[in-house]
């Protein structure tokens, strides 16, 4: 059952992008984004309701906590909104892949910012990555052309990655307290942003899609894979959900019958290739952490 409910996180939000890519042409990247963050922030509290998810009075977040809770929030306005843009301007494919590129932006960010170590490895899955993610950014159809979309998606991940830091900080607070203050207030900061740009407001039917996507994409998601965490532990569930990206870019070919470019089979490879040694190198550590703990 814990592996079904990894299998179901990575399964959840490998629908974002494609999804996201359907309704763009309905809504701004800035609306889409807001009601994306609300779905998810609106049914991940929702399901806090239910007595299963009761956390202890301690797990609430503090006073102490406000400076890494408003980063979190801020860096949850500014990211999709990113993303959106990039999805509207680029391939839902190569958003998808370039995903990826937040796992890069988190170990660096943490390596610097939260003075983390990184080893020889992790080094080296970083380089793969960063380049698998400079080839996606290039249009390759008929010339050797920049891709504005991928740019705006690479911002996005560095900015999930700051975020991910962040969120780390406050990690042993409630899960849902956490995620439904990311989404309800990233969600309503991206609203009142779109409002103030005078963008246009979309269909009721529209916001009932994206709110339903949001929920599924980035609330149960998140929900099943916190019920994997339980049992798997982190680096386990990690190794599930990392499957996310390539489902949503097998799913990108489907739904919107995108057109792959020469670079982009062997992006994936070095993407692939880039994604397994950061797995196997946290379940290595998740090992070692584990018999030192038996001692």
């Amino acid at each position: 059952m814990p592996v079904c409910y990894a299998l179901l996180a990575a399964v959840f939000y490998a629908l974002n992008m494609p999804c996201s890519k359907l309704l763009l042409d309905r809504a701004s990247p800035t609306f889409m984004a807001a009601f994306l963050y609300l779905g998810a922030g609106i049914g991940v509290g929702t399901i806090a309701l239910f007595p299963h998810a009761k956390e202890s009075p301690s797990e609430r977040l503090q006073k102490k906590d406000l400076p890494y809770t408003i980063a979190m929030v801020v860096l949850d306005i500014i990211a999709p909104v990113f993303l959106m843009t990039g999805l509207e301007l680029g391939k839902a494919a190569n958003a998808t892949l370039l995903g990826n590129f937040e796992i890069v932006a988190t170990a660096i960010i943490a390596r610097i910012c939260f003075k983390e170590k990184v080893n020889k490895s992790l080094w080296l899955a970083i380089f793969l990555i960063t380049l698998s993610s400079i080839m996606l950014s290039f249009e390759g159809d008929d010339a050797f052309s920049f891709s504005l979309g991928s740019v705006f998606v690479i911002c996005a991940t560095i900015c999930w990655g700051l975020e991910n830091n962040c969120t780390r900080a406050i990690s042993n607070k409630s899960t849902y307290q956490i995620v439904t203050v990311k989404g309800i207030g990233s969600g309503t900061g991206s609203l009142i942003i779109a409002i103030l740009l005078g963008e246009s407001f979309p269909a009721l039917k529209t916001i009932s899609l994206i709110l339903l996507l949001g929920f599924i994409a980035y609330g149960l998601s998140i929900f099943t894979y916190i019920r994997a965490q339980k049992t798997l532990g982190a680096a386990r569930t990690g190794a599930f959900y990392a499957i996310a990206p390539f489902i949503g870019s097998f799913l990108s070919f489907i739904l919107l019958n995108e057109k792959l470019s020469a670079a982009y089979p062997i992006a994936l490879m070095i993407m692939i290739a880039g994604t397994v040694i950061v797995l196997k190198n946290s379940l290595c550590k998740q090992d070692s952490y584990s018999a030192r703990s038996s001692l």
